[in-house]
């Protein structure tokens, strides 16, 4: 696993909200690729992570080529959530079309769904298309005339979902829309294109008051009078203090038991992670990778930093794209918080303790090979537990939704 790094884009709906991810790989060479590499590292990823993403909520597309398409690994992959995304064939050869139209209703049969190439609504591929569940538009090859006829041939000839691929800006998305795609993946998603200062919920007011008293270490009762103020505020916080992935052996009852038995440091970090959360209490795109970062970093860091420096570590995660979860100037919303200083640093500089932890972080979020590259050289990670960290984060954040 070492000669091979996974990375993870992930699919939005209308509404900007996360429905699956695309795994790939991102070998350090391109010229390492072997004629199966996708498919067979996502795989081991997958195995070797020990995160259940097979329990997720997202559907998760796997990359793979005609060679990987028969096999027994399929036997240990379960089928709820994966789809298998197929590229088209070099030459588009009518045989070697049929012969893999076999192979391809053989995983249709066994439970799988399958993505092709825009190309699959050309009549070559006539077998391909009763098969489809997905057909991916990469939108920078087709010319924005054609994209409307594109749309109608997919929807014609195949019962499959369209997915906009490198959806680059805002006037793509919503031209998209217009034609009735649904699905969407490009870098636009994950960064806002405009940054529009908003004023902070109630809710987010709250639980920045909150985690200012438990990092000022204020007596229990004015954290418990604090968390009795905002009804939504103390039930977030048992909801998520009561979630399976946080490890107490029992179940919290009451506000004081729960600061009793969380303690003011793990309290402080689930209260900057409602920080996370929109105005209607659900989790956006950007807060979900924040959440994933946040996740990463901390795993990352436990293996040769203390407790304590990994919940710093987790702390510059979560932070990491506050500007862009609050509308605000980064500094502004750092200023409203008591951090340390090491983690303001951080934040805000290349070298603080933890940037480039934090760079590595970020560098998973998108196929861009040469910052993950200069990311990597800088730490003393391997790639199988870069990987690890990574899914488990995936499957951590998702658990949280």
């Amino acid at each position: 696993m070492d000669t091979f790094s996974i990375a993870r884009q992930p699919i939005v709906d209308a509404d900007r909200s996360v429905v699956a991810y695309e795994l790939f790989n991102r070998s350090r060479s391109a010229t390492e690729h072997s004629s199966a590499s996708d498919l067979s590292v996502a795989l081991n990823a997958v195995a070797q992570s020990g995160a259940p993403l097979w329990a997720s909520h997202h559907d998760l597309f796997l990359n793979t080529v005609p060679q990987g398409l028969v096999g027994d690994h399929w036997e240990f992959l379960p089928t709820k959530n994966i789809v298998v995304k197929v590229r088209h064939l070099p030459g588009h050869d009518p045989q070697a079309i049929a012969e893999t139209a076999l192979a391809l209703a053989d995983l249709k049969r066994r439970g799988f769904r399958l993505c092709f190439h825009h190309t699959v609504v050309a009549p070559a591929y006539k077998a391909w298309q009763p098969l489809a569940s997905f057909v991916s538009i990469e939108t920078p090859t087709v010319k924005p005339e054609q994209l409307g006829q594109l749309v109608a041939a997919i929807t014609s000839r195949t019962s499959a979902k369209p997915i906009a691929q490198k959806v680059e800006h805002g006037a793509q998305f919503e031209a998209l829309l217009t034609l009735g795609v649904e699905m969407f993946q490009g870098y636009w998603f994950s960064k806002p294109e405009v940054l529009h200062p908003t004023v902070l919920s109630p809710g987010q007011i709250s639980a920045m008051g909150l985690f200012n008293l438990l990092r000022a270490e204020a007596p229990i009762e004015e954290v418990e009078q604090a968390l009795k103020k905002d009804a939504a505020l103390g039930v977030n916080l048992l909801r998520i203090i009561n979630s399976a992935g946080v490890g107490l052996n029992r179940r919290v009852t009451s506000l004081r038991q729960a600061v009793m038995l969380m303690g003011y440091k793990r309290l402080a970090r689930w209260s900057a992670m409602l920080l996370t959360t929109s105005a209607e209490g659900g989790i956006s795109l950007v807060s979900s990778a924040a959440v994933v970062r946040a996740r990463m970093m901390e795993m990352l860091a436990l293996q040769d930093l203390s407790t304590e420096e990994s919940e710093s570590a987790f702390l510059v995660g979560l932070l990491s794209l506050l500007d862009r979860m609050l509308g605000t100037d980064l500094q502004q919303a750092l200023g409203q918080l008591s951090l340390d200083d090491a983690v303001v640093q951080s934040l805000v500089s290349p070298s603080g303790k933890y940037s480039e932890l934090l760079a590595l972080a970020s560098a998973c979020e998108s196929d861009d090979e040469a910052a993950f590259s200069t990311a990597f050289s800088r730490l003393g990670y391997s790639l199988r537990q870069i990987n690890m960290a990574h899914m488990e984060a995936l499957a951590w954040s998702d658990a949280l939704e």
